[in-house]
């Protein structure tokens, strides 16, 4: 688009040095209009995926404001995540918005995955909560984090370990072997469905949860194991990870969404790829990203901290964010100052990214 500037971003990071070919840790493109240094700005960041070209930000520079794309060291990474970590990262960020580029007023982005982190991120501002996984350090820099002063939840996910339960494959009997399977689980097998009963369903549910416990018990001890070893952590696999009833049947939740449909496309196909969410993990990253038990990325609880002015904006084609998560969402916000769009899109918007920016920009300005 004509009329934006975008401007490369590299600052140091509170707990890591450069890289040694030069890189630094926080890394972004801010996104702003010719001219005028605009006086409101966004920043968007996610736990894993590379936002520094968001697909808002030139919409949202176009209409008069800035756009900072932010990647804390995570990014790319998602095996070695610590949400502290990320934290005191993101803030670099939002100081960076105030003091250099002069900006008036933050708005935090919760796009995707991203919405729980920057949930997490002004629940840490405004009453700090978040504590180190099991062996790490406190880390002094989330102790003082900027706040934001507006929050808009787009897209976003419940949490972390709340969308790979939902989307874990509860059939799965041996952790270490993708095949293996229980056939009176398994949602690909035509016996079982689709339509899916309502007591499989219950009963499916209740193995995703189980089966994201086993994994918490097994990574304990695994530390425990490590203590008195030259080793402090280790890398592990987790298999199928595409495996969400409602992805697959349409009949549950139903929606604009196309039926049999997740991000990587086929469920059956996705769920013995080689690509998922959580597919390779420390076991200190499983604490802090992905466990029910120990996870501090459970969107809910630092929702309930979110008092400044709130957006949430729903596609209602999305194939892995549902009406019922979008409204959890909202409800958990203790915002007084709410509102609830409904956009008719996939998950990235790839139809209505000008809507989209219309209808933030205008809440915005009303605010």
């Amino acid at each position: 688009m004509a009329g934006i500037v975008r401007e490369f971003v590299g600052l140091p990071s509170p707990l890591v040095g450069r890289a040694g070919a030069g890189g630094h840790p926080c890394q972004g493109v801010y996104h702003r209009p010719a001219g005028a240094a605009p006086t409101t700005a966004f920043i968007a960041a996610h736990y894993n995926v590379d936002f520094s070209e968001h697909y808002l930000a030139e919409h949202l520079a176009a209409r008069g404001h800035g756009f900072l794309g932010w990647n804390t060291r995570f990014r790319g990474a998602e095996a070695y995540f610590l949400l502290d970590h990320a934290l005191a990262e993101i803030g670099v960020g939002v100081r960076w918005l105030r003091e250099r580029a002069g900006v008036e007023r933050v708005v935090l982005l919760g796009n995707s995955g991203g919405g729980s982190l920057m949930a997490a991120y002004q629940s840490q501002a405004v009453e700090p909560n978040v504590t180190p996984v099991a062996g790490m350090r406190p880390v002094a820099a989330i102790e003082d984090l900027p706040a934001g002063d507006l929050f808009v939840a787009l897209a976003a996910h419940s949490g972390r370990p709340e969308v790979l339960t939902n989307w874990m494959d509860p059939s799965v009997t041996d952790e270490a072997d993708p095949l293996s399977v229980d056939p009176e689980l398994d949602p690909f097998d035509p016996a079982n469905g689709p339509p899916y009963s309502p007591g499989f369903q219950a009963r499916y549910r209740a193995a995703q949860r189980a089966r994201n416990e086993r994994v918490t018990d097994w990574v304990l001890d695994q530390l425990d194991a490590l203590r008195g070893t030259r080793a402090r952590d280790r890398l592990f696999n987790l298999h199928r990870t595409w495996a969400d009833l409602r992805m697959i049947d349409p009949s549950i939740e139903p929606s604009d969404r196309r039926p049999n449909r997740c991000y990587q496309g086929e469920p059956a196909k996705a769920n013995y790829g080689v690509f998922g969410i959580g597919a390779l993990c420390t076991l200190r990253t499983w604490l802090s990203m992905w466990s029910l038990r120990t996870s501090q990325c459970v969107a809910a609880p630092h929702l309930a901290r979110v008092a400044v002015p709130s957006l949430v904006i729903h596609a209602t084609a999305d194939e892995g964010v549902f009406d019922s998560d979008a409204r959890a969402v909202f409800d958990a916000i203790s915002a007084a100052d709410k509102r609830l769009e409904l956009v008719r899109d996939g998950h990235y918007l790839p139809e209505s990214r000008p809507l989209a920016a219309d209808l933030i920009d205008a809440w915005v300005r009303a605010r």
